[in-house]
């Protein structure tokens, strides 16, 4: 009888184990084949000015006084390709659009790059913000290729001509670089092993660029498109609803049969995500319950999942006998998981071992996410509410 009632338990634990090990190979597997743009030759970099533009970069920032500049200034010392770079100051109640009209003034008329700066005092019925800026910004785009990045990212010098080489050896419609997500202590760190292991369940980077496949990304801190793909597409207006943007922009390119590549680049790209292990909390608060497309069902039973990652492993460790070794395979399937990404961050895969805590205050994020959007009946983000029903009817499918 105590056998039986032990195995009940290690079984489970068992399964769990094994799932998560099996997905760690296929991650480890899959990520060694996405193109590297650190490992191009610099030879093939550079492009004539006199060609230019060759990208459009359309910089949306609300209340951003504290990224704005540096996001800026990185975009204007890159090298390699002449950029048109639009920023709009959408709404701004702080010192975002001083700040851009300071840098735009002393940017030279004959350099390789211009900055254009938009104003935007006005949210028209229908739209949320930010696809609003970035339509604004797109209807002024004159190069064949555009690039939708966040106010708080910082680029390397070739990050941009990089991009664009690799994009077009790859005949790629839309492309999108992972961003290197920085960390300012270990609890952040912990905090994005969590992100990073749990959200690679939902698609599969390596398997973007096959047509065959669902899997679609779409990352707010870069991507780039061909301007005639874009407006193929209907530019914003299909997401002019959408919370998530980046992500269905990815999904709408690929759904319409754009071709779609996936990159990593240390430090390419860089973004701060995470202030603080709870930073997460925030950061979630209007997008949460977007990512199950306003769905409860799927909401609670993403929570639920996350809370048996949480529960048993820990339990089997805890346990003794035959479960320790499957709740430590758990930990090491985690861990090989961050070892998987290390192209594309510098997060330890020592982290592992802080999943659990990180993981329980993300199914707070979640949770409360979603609890906020029905008691409120839809977001209120930025001061305006936005309803639920709304949402829900111009949400992209994402299937």
């Amino acid at each position: 009888m105590f056998t039986a009632r032990l195995w009940f338990f290690t079984a489970p634990c068992w399964v769990l184990a094994l799932v998560w090990f099996g997905k760690a190979i296929s991650i480890l597997r899959g990520m060694n084949t996405l193109p590297d743009l650190n490992a191009l030759s610099s030879d093939s970099l550079d492009r004539d000015p006199a060609a230019g533009p060759h990208l459009t970069v359309i910089v949306p920032a609300c209340n951003e006084e504290a990224t704005i500049a540096a996001t800026l200034r990185s975009l204007l010392a890159s090298t390699g390709a002449s950029l048109q770079i639009i920023a709009v100051n959408d709404r701004s109640t702080d010192a975002t659009g001083v700040l851009m009209n300071q840098i735009a003034a002393e940017v030279r008329a004959t350099g390789p790059h211009s900055l254009e700066v938009l104003h935007n005092r006005e949210l028209p019925p229908g739209w949320l913000g930010k696809p609003h800026a970035m339509h604004l910004a797109a209807q002024r785009a004159c190069a064949p290729w555009l690039l939708f990045t966040d106010a708080d990212a910082l680029f390397a010098p070739q990050a941009l001509s990089r991009s664009l080489t690799c994009a077009l050896a790859h005949a790629a419609d839309h492309f999108v670089l992972v961003p290197t997500l920085k960390s300012h202590s270990i609890a952040e760190s912990a905090m994005m092993a969590a992100v990073h292991a749990c959200t690679q369940w939902a698609t599969r980077f390596w398997k973007v660029q096959d047509p065959a496949t669902r899997d679609f990304l779409g990352l707010g801190g870069f991507n780039m498109i061909r301007t005639p793909s874009f407006h193929a597409l209907g530019g914003m207006h299909p997401l002019r609803m959408e919370v998530i943007e980046d992500m269905s922009l990815g999904w709408l390119a690929k759904h319409s049969g754009c071709r779609s590549v996936v990159a990593v680049g240390l430090d390419l790209v860089t973004i701060r995500w995470i202030q603080g292990p709870f930073g997460i909390i925030r950061n979630i608060e209007k997008n949460g319950f977007s990512l199950f497309r306003y769905r409860l069902w799927l909401s609670v039973l993403a929570c639920l999942a996350l809370l048996l990652d949480i529960v048993l492993p820990l339990a089997a460790i805890l346990a003794g006998g035959p479960s320790i070794l499957a709740g430590v395979l758990f930990y090491a399937s985690i861990a090989l998981i961050l070892h998987a990404n290390r192209r594309m961050n510098s997060i330890s895969p020592a982290a592992a071992v802080l999943f659990a805590p990180c993981a329980a205050i993300l199914v707070v994020a979640l949770a409360r996410s979603a609890f906020l959007a029905l008691r409120r009946n839809g977001i209120l983000w930025r001061g305006v509410h936005y309803p639920l029903s709304a949402l829900r009817a111009l949400a992209a499918s994402w299937r």
